[in-house]
């Protein structure tokens, strides 16, 4: 089901390069953050111990008692508003938790988690395009790439550093330009692989960039240099750490570009998008093609399809994982008893040659089809004697 305009928030996403002052005071909202999320989850695990369950509010009083104590009086020095937004944040992990949709709650690390704090409309100021955060006498150096929609109010401003150093602002608005497409008549099954990233039921096969072989050589070697740094916060080493995150920053950025702009086609061009309900988790434990599919990020793909229909009124159906869209012929409907991975190329006995994956984008979209006729549903995960989750082997093609 789409959306009708004006009800989208949208996320816009911009670089920034903040003075020394600012650096400072964000890096100190950040300790000050990540502080308080770890005090908040250790309080309620400590409840949930006891069996005992801590709210929001609680833990919001919790905040103003640990704000008087003087071990923790700098919490005072930086702006309530993140520090609350970090309590909301625990609250929806332990909402997700307790609905069995996530694992428990981690706390966070000083090295590894992310490093971001969010702004409520009362801790910033958006006037004639320029930002201003809370504890901040000038507004922010931003790189305005692309304009915000007309009119736009941010309601949330969320600032992060990422492990290569660079600093983004992101404006959560309504976008009233997000509206439904004209309908069409046109569907398409899509069948992901190694060799190619996606085939169409139209017969196009869409070539995997490999974004990650391409820099693979020059990441191992920056990664060596890493290795033969002294451990400990010297100089070189966090320079050569530096390095190494910005190579793996370049293949994100360039994958995440290339994603956007194969859906958005996809999803322009077709009202109805027929996939398969793969599990992503449980193929990458396959040692050989964990890289490689990783790399092919699926799941993102999946995951931008799916908003993305919704934003313009396409629907995207998800065909159970154990169809055989393989080895099923998409001409007589016979089912071959095997299909190896090395077969690309296969002749059923009615006589009809088949390349292996068309003919599995063909057989997704007809399942998918039936599915909106019969009003069915993707079947249920299945489960293996061992309780682990049993999934179809999927990829093509082993990672070179």
């Amino acid at each position: 089901m789409g959306v009708t305009p004006g009800q989208v928030k949208r996320a816009f996403k911009y670089r920034f390069c903040p003075t020394d002052a600012q650096a400072a005071e964000l890096s100190r909202t950040f300790g000050c953050v990540r502080k308080v999320y770890n005090l908040a989850l250790a309080a309620r695990t400590e409840a949930w111990a006891r069996q005992e369950r801590v709210s929001y509010s609680q833990t919001s009083a919790m905040l103003t008692a640990w704000k008087k104590t003087e071990e923790l009086a700098f919490l005072s020095e930086v702006s309530s508003v993140p520090l609350q937004q970090t309590l909301r944040h625990l609250q929806s992990a332990f909402i997700h938790f307790f609905a069995k949709r996530a694992k428990y709650p981690r706390f966070k690390s000083r090295k590894k988690s992310r490093r971001s704090a969010e702004y409520t409309a009362s801790a910033f100021c958006y006037r004639d395009g320029k930002l201003t955060l809370a504890k901040m006498s000038g507004p922010l150096d931003i790189v305005w790439s692309r304009p915000l929609p007309e009119a736009a109010m941010p309601s949330t401003v969320t600032v992060s550093q990422d492990s290569a150093g660079r600093w983004f602002v992101s404006l959560l608005c309504e976008d009233p330009s997000v509206r439904p497409l004209p309908a069409t008549d046109t569907a398409v099954g899509i069948d992901v692989g190694l060799d190619h990233l996606l085939t169409l039921s139209t017969g196009e096969k869409i070539t995997n960039p490999r974004h990650e072989l391409r820099d693979r050589a020059r990441l191992a070697r920056a990664q060596r240099s890493l290795a033969r740094k002294a451990r400990g916060d010297g100089a070189n080493r966090r320079k050569a750490r530096i390095k190494v995150a910005r190579i793996h920053a370049r293949i994100t950025d360039r994958r995440r570009d290339g994603l956007h702009k194969l859906t958005t086609r996809l999803v322009r061009d077709n009202q109805t998008l027929v996939i398969e309900d793969l599990s992503v988790r449980n193929m990458v434990k396959n040692r050989k093609l964990a890289r490689a599919i990783s790399d092919a990020a699926w799941s993102e793909f999946r995951s931008m399809l799916e908003y993305k229909a919704q934003w313009y009124g396409r629907g995207v159906i998800a065909v159970d994982r154990w169809f055989p869209s393989s080895k099923l012929c998409s001409h007589c409907g016979t089912l071959q008893d095997t299909m190896p991975l090395n077969v690309r190329r296969w002749t059923c006995g009615c006589g009809t040659t088949h390349d292996r994956d068309v003919n599995a984008a063909k057989n997704l979209l007809a399942a998918g089809l039936a599915v909106t006729v019969c009003g069915a549903g993707v079947r249920p995960q299945r489960r293996t004697p061992g309780g682990q989750s049993a999934t179809k082997q999927k990829p093509s093609q082993r990672e070179p």
